[in-house]
C-alpha cells in the first residue's frame, strides 16, 4: 500500500505543471541568466503587458540599451543596431500600487507622460526613491523583481558605456536579451 501512495505521488509530481503565486520569468542575457518574479496581484496591467511581449518573443535579441551606474540598467525595446522596435499600445501607469522602486526590483519605463509605457523595463541597482509615487511625482511602476542573478545584473552595471548619437549611457559592447520563458504560471483561483 504505501509502495502504490509513493508511486501514485511520484507519477503525479512528475505530470503537474509548475505553478506558481506569480508569474516566475527567466531572462537568458549575453552575460548569464537572471530570474524574476512578476508581482501579477499588484501590478496586474504592467504583468500582463510584459507576458504578452514574452509569450510573442519580442525580447528575443534586444539589448539594455542604457546602463547607469548607481542607479538602473533599462532594456526591452531597441535592437542591437540601436534600432526602437515596434511595439503595443502604452499602457496606464500603476506607481500607485505601493511598491516601491528598490534594489533589484524591475519598473515599467516610460516619458514624461504617465501613461507612457510600452515594452520597455529597467532593473533597479540601488533603492531610487524618488523614482516613488508622491504628491508631486506620477512615478514609475514596479511590477516584478528579480530573484536570481542579481550578480549578473551587477556585471551589467560595470560594462563601459558611451554617447551613441541622441542615446547616452549606451554599452560599448552590446549586451543581449538572448531570450526571455515564462517559467511558471500563477495558480488560477
Amino acid at each position: 500500500m504505501l509502495k502504490q501512495t509513493l508511486c501514485a505521488v511520484a507519477i503525479a509530481a512528475i505530470t503537474v505543471p509548475a505553478m506558481a503565486a506569480n508569474t516566475v520569468v527567466e531572462m537568458n542575457t549575453s552575460m548569464g541568466k537572471i530570474e524574476i518574479e512578476l508581482f501579477n496581484d499588484k501590478a496586474p496591467i504592467s504583468t500582463q503587458n510584459f507576458e504578452s511581449y514574452i509569450k510573442d518573443n519580442f525580447y528575443n535579441g534586444t539589448i539594455f540599451h542604457r546602463v547607469i551606474p548607481g542607479f538602473m540598467i533599462q532594456g526591452g525595446g531597441m535592437d542591437a543596431d540601436m534600432t526602437e522596435k515596434t511595439t503595443k499600445a502604452s499602457i496606464q501607469n500603476e506607481s500607485y500600487n505601493g511598491l516601491k522602486n528598490t534594489r533589484g526590483t524591475l519598473a515599467m519605463a516610460r516619458t514624461n507622460n504617465p501613461n507612457s509605457a510600452t515594452s520597455q523595463f529597467f532593473i533597479n541597482t540601488v533603492d531610487n526613491d524618488f523614482l516613488n509615487k508622491s504628491q508631486m511625482n506620477a512615478g514609475y511602476a514596479v511590477f516584478g523583481k528579480v530573484t536570481k542573478g542579481m550578480d549578473v545584473v551587477d556585471k551589467i552595471t560595470q560594462v563601459p558605456t558611451a554617447n551613441l548619437g541622441m542615446h547616452q549611457n549606451v554599452p560599448k559592447q552590446a549586451i543581449k536579451i538572448v531570450s526571455m520563458t515564462i517559467k511558471a504560471a500563477p495558480v488560477q483561483k
